[in-house]
């Protein structure tokens, strides 16, 4: 599963950096939730966010529909979560509070 997860991030910063202003302020982190599942969160400046979405979210679904085919192949499920540094910020505040789990639900 090594060899797929670092496949899909490759993808994921080409792809992000082609479209991105700011690419020295990105970081993508990956969460292996389980043996078949491998979480994606790509944290970038809030000027950004909208471009990686683009309209109506055509762009950001374009890149979750390549990178889950690209999952299915080797029998795995893929996610992409787009952030702000602030969305993320507020997001570790929640969890380290005990308002939400790692996973994004609430307690």
């Amino acid at each position: 599963m090594q060899e797929t997860t670092d496949q899909i991030k490759d993808f994921l910063q080409f792809v992000a950096l082609q479209f991105i202003e700011h690419p020295d302020q990105a970081q993508l982190r990956v969460t292996e939730v389980d043996e078949k599942h491998i979480g994606f969160r790509l944290i970038v400046a809030q000027s950004d966010v909208a471009m990686l979405i683009g309209r109506n979210g055509f762009t950001a679904s374009a890149i979750r529909n390549v990178m889950k085919a690209a999952a299915i192949r080797h029998g795995i499920h893929a996610s992409l979560q787009i952030h702000s540094h602030e969305e993320e910020r507020q997001r570790m505040t929640a969890i380290e509070a005990g308002e939400i789990l790692d996973d994004g639900s609430e307690v």
